[in-house]
């Protein structure tokens, strides 16, 4: 963003990290006080951190991964805390269980937001966006108010920044297309600051911001939409080059991509990073505010991402969906009481462990949940004990007939550019093993087609992805990995935080290998002929 302004500025310090921990406060703070901490999380919508997004402005890195690299289940891993094959959401549609009335009656109940307001008598506040079929009329449409909210500001549907409709606990609050009165973003801030003037001063609060920036359409602030003219899309290693060692949907992209693609995509990196301005705004309103209100040394703010998005990366131009770090890594950023600043923590954080962070901030027992994920609150003070690997599951999406532009691609693809390159499809079905310790950072996928088709990735000495290793990996090491996604696979709770292969606690013993999967491990050991 523009040298003139940090983004998210009024986040303070910011340093090169995997997970960004910061505070200015003195340690004794939270010691000296009975009052329990409040909790801001502020959700931003599509913003990656492999590709670039707020890299240059923070001049950082982070590595928090994502559960699955789709907005609706991912958002429901936060809300969760659990795998996609726990809470059962695989895609955006209401039929892919995206706010469907099976997942209010399943899981809504059971969120840490509502865990919050219940049982730890937390205030709690929501604006924005928070599932894709939220507001549909089958499922309850936007009077439909879920277990947990306090105050309930819903946005019906998916990103938007013009012309939407508001849930407002329950009754359907519409909006035009006046900047001083209906920019989304900006409407978000408001509400937000009315929220923390007007709440309850005897109970903590947790407040969930959640913008739809930068997701399309990309409509930036009028005062905005002139910034950044001469940026471009980052010409990584992998940008416009061809996957000759990946799965069959990242081989079909077209390499070189045409100049109307490339144009096209740069175009949209820079409508993403204007749209990311008013986020700045919105997040040095609500600091100030709580500084204002003398809260801010009792209050944590967590700022992250649903998902990553790539823009013409292995010759992909726009999306998100695959597996590579472009997609899966996004921003975790932290501050609050007791949290030394500059910090820095190479431990593997995933966007499952969002809940359970949260419920130990606020003095909840996370083990009487039912989440996989953890807290990653003993990291932020100094504890070195944590997890060395995390799942990562997406379930591909298709058509079932031809895209009449490309009918040679025929049925079962989707998400298709005008240049027939498809950024989707039913056997973009994958689940990986994301591993992060001392001695290996390692990322492992096997994808659920006819071919069983693996891809493995050395990202220390490979951090762009570029060579597939499943071929050449020691035999061991590509069973063991086998074996441990077949564990993550089928985990629940406790059962998703065991030993991964690269933790000294770790044991293999392969005649407890699934029988059910023996054909999955003679297709990998054919892959290696």
């Amino acid at each position: 963003m523009a040298s003139s302004r940090c983004c998210v500025s009024s986040l303070l310090n910011c340093f090169l990290i995997c997970v960004i921990l910061w505070s200015h406060l003195s340690d004794a703070v939270f010691d000296k006080s009975n009052r329990r901490p409040n909790i801001v999380l502020i959700l931003t919508d599509d913003l990656d951190i492999a590709m670039g997004g707020l890299r240059s402005s923070f001049s950082c890195y982070f590595c928090q991964f994502v559960a699955s690299p789709l907005c609706c289940p991912s958002r429901a891993s936060i809300l969760t805390g659990k795998y996609p094959h726990n809470h059962h959401v695989i895609n955006n549609t209401l039929e892919g269980n995206c706010s469907s009335k099976a997942w209010q009656k399943t899981e809504e109940a059971h969120t840490f937001p509502a865990l919050l307001k219940n049982f730890a008598n937390y205030q709690t506040f929501f604006a924005g966006k928070y599932l894709n079929q939220y507001g549909h009329s089958e499922a309850g449409g936007v009077e439909h108010v879920p277990p947990g909210w306090s105050y309930w500001v819903g946005l019906e549907r998916n990103s938007k920044y013009y012309n939407y409709t508001l849930s407002v606990n329950g009754k359907a609050q519409k909006h035009g297309a006046d900047y001083s009165k209906d920019y989304l973003t900006d409407v978000l801030a408001n509400m937000s600051l009315d929220f923390l003037q007007y709440k309850s001063n005897f109970q903590p609060f947790f407040m969930m911001v959640s913008t739809p920036a930068p997701h399309s359409p990309w409509t930036a602030a009028p005062q905005y939409q002139g910034s950044f003219n001469n940026t471009k899309a980052p010409r990584d290693p992998n940008f416009n080059v061809h996957g000759k060692d990946k799965h069959w949907l990242i081989r079909q992209a077209k390499t070189p991509m045409s100049n109307s693609s490339v144009q096209f995509l740069d175009d949209a990196f820079r409508k993403r990073w204007r749209t990311l301005l008013s986020v700045d705004d919105l997040v040095e309103k609500i600091v100030q505010r709580l500084e204002d209100r003398g809260e801010l040394d009792n209050t944590y703010i967590i700022f992250t991402s649903d998902n990553g998005y790539h823009t013409g990366q292995f010759s992909l131009p726009l999306d998100k969906r695959q597996l590579y770090e472009f997609d899966i890594r996004v921003p975790l950023m932290v501050r609050g009481p007791n949290i030394k600043p500059n910090q820095t923590s190479q431990m593997l954080v995933a966007n499952v462990d969002l809940g359970p962070t949260i419920l130990d901030i606020a003095g909840y027992n996370v083990n009487k949940t039912q989440m996989d994920g953890m807290s990653f609150l003993p990291i932020m003070m100094n504890s070195s004990s944590w997890r060395t690997d995390i799942l990562v599951e997406y379930e591909g999406e298709g058509r079932n007939v031809s895209d009449p532009a490309c009918p040679l691609l025929g049925p079962g693809v989707a998400e298709c550019f005008p240049d027939c390159v498809c950024e989707d499809s039913y056997n973009n079905t994958y689940a990986c093993v994301r591993t992060i310790s001392p001695s290996a950072n390692l990322q492992y996928c096997e994808f659920d087609d006819n071919e069983v088709f693996v891809e493995v990735y050395n990202v220390t000495a490979d951090p762009y992805q570029l060579t597939n290793i499943a071929k050449t990996i020691d035999q061991e090491v590509l069973e063991k990995m086998n074996h441990r996604l077949m564990i993550l696979q089928s985990c629940s709770g406790q059962s998703c935080r065991t030993p991964g292969v690269y933790d000294p606690r770790y044991k293999f013993d392969p005649r407890q290998m699934f029988t059910s999967h023996s054909w999955r491990l003679s297709r990998l050991r054919q892959t290696k002929k």
